[in-house]
């Protein structure tokens, strides 16, 4: 597992961001179960989606400024930096 600099804040707010997202996804399983209308659901799905696109933004800003900015070298800082190239090339598929 690597180690990280990540002040406790900014993991707590990411947790907390991941605990709202799963409670939107919870209110949809219960929307679902529910038979609530289509629509309705739908809107929730959209909430849910910019939530997580919100989250993934915020980490990716985190990756750039604490694993690539402040790497302990210029090789590490190149390695951060190849991974996430290869996992932006997923998030916009």
């Amino acid at each position: 597992m690597k180690k990280h600099s990540h002040s406790r804040s900014e993991r707590d707010a990411q947790k907390l961001r991941v605990r709202r997202i799963v409670g939107q996804l919870n209110a949809i399983e219960r929307m679902l179960e529910e038979d609530r209308d289509c629509s309705e659901i739908l809107m929730q799905l959209v909430s849910a989606r910019k939530a997580i696109k919100s989250l993934s933004e915020n980490l990716i800003h985190s990756h750039m400024q604490h694993c690539i900015e402040h790497a302990h070298s210029p090789a590490e800082g190149r390695k951060h930096l190849q991974e996430l190239l290869v996992v932006l090339e997923r998030y916009v598929e």
